[in-house]
């Protein structure tokens, strides 16, 4: 079986050293970036997970993270590693694409635990998507194979989590989500996540929907609900 790579892109020499003979000691193959943009001049997708400090001289981690999502397309999973534990931190975090936030100091522990549980979440179940049927809802189409949205046949780029939130309320049409059974089911490992990380993604998904954004609707008090019926005419 072929080990799970790594990415760790830090500036900290000394983080990159315990980070890397930890992860390594634990099964892992790891590269190690000093900066965002030589972790970009390296990247491919061959990497299973990206552990990515927030502050950096030059570009910084969220600005990476960005660039991951929208110009090279990929869903790699991404934990930011910063001192930085702020609310707004943790939503902006989200907002660009990150999958987990571990805060500095850490406990190794806690890194290889996090590591593993998002490297176990994001990885594909073969069998299921094997017999997946892309969800139909109204004038959107979700490929659940492909991890892409259609509406009226044009591709809309969601990243991964603004993805699983979509498809996890478009299969469950008509139900309502509270904000926690949204973050039970999709943040399972993620204790940071808080109810208005939810709300940025919904936003977000809102955006990119354009004319159907109605089809994702608040329940004022309950939280999110996916329905054709009361928005398409």
């Amino acid at each position: 079986m072929m080990k799970e790579k790594i990415l760790i892109v830090d500036d900290e020499a000394d983080i990159r050293e315990i980070l890397k003979f930890n992860l390594e000691n634990a099964g892992y193959e790891v590269d190690c970036a000093g900066s965002a943009e030589e972790a970009l001049s390296m990247f491919t997708p061959s990497y299973s997970l990206i552990l990515l400090d927030v502050m950096m001289e030059g570009m910084s981690g969220f600005k990476m993270a960005e660039v991951l999502r929208k110009e090279k397309k990929t869903q790699v999973p991404i934990i930011f590693l910063t001192a930085r534990s702020g609310e707004n931190d943790l939503l902006t975090g989200f907002s660009a694409g990150g999958d987990d936030y571990i805060g500095k100091p850490f406990s190794i522990h806690e890194v290889l635990a996090r590591v593993k549980a998002v490297i176990k979440r994001s990885r594909p179940h073969a069998e299921t998507e094997k017999t997946a049927q892309p969800i139909v809802a109204g004038h959107l189409r979700i490929d659940v194979m492909s991890k892409m949205v259609y509406a009226d046949d044009t591709a809309i780029v969601l990243s991964k989590k603004e993805f699983e939130i979509l498809s996890l309320l478009a299969s469950h049409a008509g139900r309502v989500y509270s904000r926690e059974e949204i973050i039970g089911e999709l943040w399972k490992d993620a204790p940071y996540v808080l109810d208005r990380t939810v709300d940025v993604h919904i936003a977000r998904i809102r955006s990119k929907l354009g004319t159907y954004k109605n089809y994702l609707t608040n329940r004022s008090g309950y939280g999110y609900c996916f329905s054709v019926m009361e928005t398409d005419e």
